[in-house]
């Protein structure tokens, strides 16, 4: 699930001077898209390497991708517009990126708060397994985060679990339950591309893996009203999710992408001791979005999936 890029690829991005961005709405713009492919296409590896992630994304025993552009973040700065560039044109290759939220143009900061909440992404505590946005009709396909700096105190590990296999793990009961329209959380409020709020939503829909979303998030569990038997299956959900869970560290310029409709995702808790860290040295991730279609979205071709 960790793609290395090529030596001669990195050469050559390093290299690549990709224009801005343009966005069309809330997504990024076609012409934009078919700009930055027609500039690195060429690039040693490119293609081979945005197939190979493609396929890590979507193939029935993958979900989920660690880009590892280190060098690249090292060489040109990691919040330098020409890294974010090289790291949106690779997003692209995947699906669309785009932004549900007004405030945030393409790219969201989260960063660390010591006072806000400590289970939110910009707490400092354990931020437990969730989609993003689970509560929208059409959320986000794919959710991404850009390592800029990691806990300097060594905390935060990223976690992430398949749904699909816990839910199988449970008892016929519990799964109907989960079958249910009965869940709910969280607020909807001002957002983009993302369809109308869903509530209440069944967390199982009967699709397969790679097709519906597993519509889950463990604080609905302390936060939402629930029914016993419905919060007692959620309950059983999530103790599964924690047993399968895999857990890493991202490194500076680690790009981590998750096909929503096959993980969830979540954070440990920062380490102890985070009030004494300076602002500008606490963790960074870059989130992104991307919503799957045609363009960039499609199944990979014969000799793609032998490379």
């Amino acid at each position: 699930m960790f793609i290395d890029l090529p030596h001669g690829l990195e050469a050559a991005l390093i290299n690549s001077p990709l224009p801005d961005w343009r966005l069309d709405g809330f997504h990024l713009a076609e012409d934009t898209i078919q700009r930055y492919r027609s500039e690195l296409v060429g690039a040693p590896h490119f293609m081979e390497t945005a197939a190979r992630l493609r396929h890590t994304l979507t193939a029935e025993d993958g979900g989920y991708a660690v880009l590892r552009l280190g060098n690249l973040a090292q060489a040109l700065g990691p919040t330098d517009d020409r890294f974010l560039r090289l790291a949106t044109a690779f997003a692209a290759e995947v699906a669309i990126p785009f932004s549900p939220f007004p405030r945030w143009p393409l790219w969201k900061d989260i960063g660390v708060k010591v006072d806000k909440d400590p289970g939110k992404s910009s707490g400092i505590g354990y931020n437990a397994f969730h989609m993003d946005l689970v509560n929208a009709i059409r959320p986000p396909d794919f959710t991404t985060l850009l390592c800029v700096r990691p806990d300097p105190l060594g905390g935060g590990l990223s976690i992430l679990s398949n749904p699909h296999a816990a839910a199988a793990r449970l008892p016929e009961d519990s799964r109907a339950l989960l079958a249910e329209s009965a869940y709910h959380y969280g607020v909807f409020f001002d957002l983009h591309g993302v369809g109308e709020e869903y509530m209440p939503f069944p967390i199982l829909d009967g699709s397969d893996a790679g097709q519906g979303f597993v519509r889950f998030t463990a604080k609905m569990l302390e936060r939402s009203v629930l029914s016993r038997s419905h919060a007692r299956a959620a309950g059983e959900l999530a103790a599964e999710l924690v047993r399968g869970q895999v857990s890493f560290m991202l490194k500076p310029g680690d790009y981590l992408i998750v096909n929503q409709r096959r993980f969830l995702h979540g954070r440990e808790a920062l380490h102890d001791g985070q009030k004494c860290v300076p602002t500008p040295d606490r963790r960074l991730l870059l989130q992104l979005f991307l919503r799957a279609g045609p363009t960039t979205a499609r199944p990979l071709s014969r000799a793609e999936t032998h490379r």
